[in-house]
């Protein structure tokens, strides 16, 4: 009856197996169960959250245009860079670099539930998916666009045209060359929330506790379960990596150096609640359609935010090397052994520390990652584009 925190499965805890290589199963007790169980289901049987302030969130044609609009390498300056660019779907919609170009100073994060997060980006700077959409556009170390330059694209391709006037219900012809950025970062926004990650062996591994599923249990590897134990249990990484998403969202200082180069470093929150209230296009103005914009008015920067990154969501984790608001960690190895050997004076002084050293010895580490790989789809598991049919605009 200790198998699991299980009754009624009649499976003894030292002679039943649940993995697949063999071996004890670990007797997770009733409280562990509980805590394993939180961590799903998956899929969540919730639609995504609607896009603050975007009209056009969760409406087909606007999802139809948005993922034109990803792939589109004419958007650009140069006409070779396209969103795919960078959030490439064969990589978990991340790039595999540590860094997308030399020019920039953070790594290429997923785009995988991203409408599930209040924030967006390594230091939250935008404040929702169609907002964010616009910074890569306009940056010139990424698409190095231009409103009008979106305008004359959008107007001389006649697919553009058509899907446009479908979704946005006006010819890009006769809006303003902002109104038409703010409207394609809308339906960026609107296909960006449609990716959601594949299930994954976990989630087969947690539905089959809920179910008390023999057969289900057995596949999942003994060590995973007991890196999983660690995880929910001694190791405290549920605190930040929790739920559904294995992640709460906000933000932190995990004791990484966070230098760009000699003398300059990312300042990380602190920077990104600067430029989310500096912005024109967050859910204070003018563009944002009825949205809440409690959130952003009660952000101040605070010196505690120096240095902190949203913390990951870790679906998926096993395929999206390398690691860090920079990639500054090439392997999941590199990851755990640094929360094993965290230094205290690399953490802020201030506030409430969650973050210790966990001291891992060579098993403890070995099956923390045999947890942490069980996170992600099998390989050649993911997303597939839309098939589109024929435009039909609006009338």
């Amino acid at each position: 009856l200790a198998l699991l925190g299980l009754t009624g499965l009649g499976l003894g805890a030292a002679s039943g197996s649940l993995g697949s290589g063999g071996g004890a199963s670990v007797p997770f007790s009733p409280g562990e169960r509980e805590a394993i169980l939180r961590h799903g289901p998956w899929p969540l049987a919730a639609a995504p959250p609607a896009d603050p302030g975007n009209p056009l969130s969760g409406q087909a044609r606007a999802v139809e245009l948005g993922q034109l609009l990803f792939f589109d390498t004419a958007l650009s300056a140069s006409g070779d860079v396209s969103c795919a660019s960078c959030h490439v779907p064969g990589l978990q919609f991340a790039d595999g670099r540590a860094r997308s170009s030399p020019a920039m100073t953070r790594h290429t994060p997923s785009l995988w539930n991203a409408a599930h997060q209040r924030w967006q980006g390594w230091d939250g700077a935008a404040d929702s998916l169609w907002s964010q959409a616009i910074r890569p556009l306009l940056d010139p170390r990424e698409l190095a666009s231009s409103p009008e330059h979106i305008r004359r694209r959008v107007v001389a391709d006649a697919e553009l045209s058509c899907r446009w006037q479908a979704a946005v219900g006006q010819p890009a012809a006769q809006m303003s060359a902002e109104a038409v950025l703010v409207s394609a970062a809308r339906a960026l926004g609107a296909f960006t929330a449609t990716l959601q990650s594949p299930r994954t062996p976990f989630d087969d591994f947690r539905d089959a506790l809920a179910q008390q599923d023999r057969r289900g249990l057995q596949a999942y590897p003994v060590a995973a379960q007991r890196g999983l134990r660690f995880f929910i249990g001694e190791g405290h990484c549920a605190l930040c990596h929790q739920g559904p998403l294995f992640t709460h969202g906000e933000f932190a200082d995990i004791g990484l150096p966070f230098f760009v180069r000699p003398g300059v470093v990312d300042s990380g929150r602190h920077g990104g609640i600067e430029a989310l209230l500096a912005s024109r296009f967050n859910r204070l103005s003018h563009w944002a359609v009825q949205a809440d914009a409690t959130p952003v008015r009660h952000l101040h920067p605070q010196h505690r935010n120096f240095g902190e990154f949203r913390v990951p969501s870790l679906r998926g984790v096993a395929q999206t090397a390398p690691y860090m608001h920079d990639g500054q960690l090439a392997r999941l190895q590199d990851v755990i052994q640094h929360y094993s050997t965290v230094s205290d004076e690399r953490l802020h002084a201030d506030g409430e520390r969650l973050l210790r050293a966990l001291h891992l010895d060579d098993q403890q580490q070995a099956d923390l990652l045999a947890f942490l790989q069980t996170l992600s789809a099998p390989a050649g598991v993911g997303w597939r584009p839309a098939r589109l049919g024929p435009c039909r605009p609006a009338r």
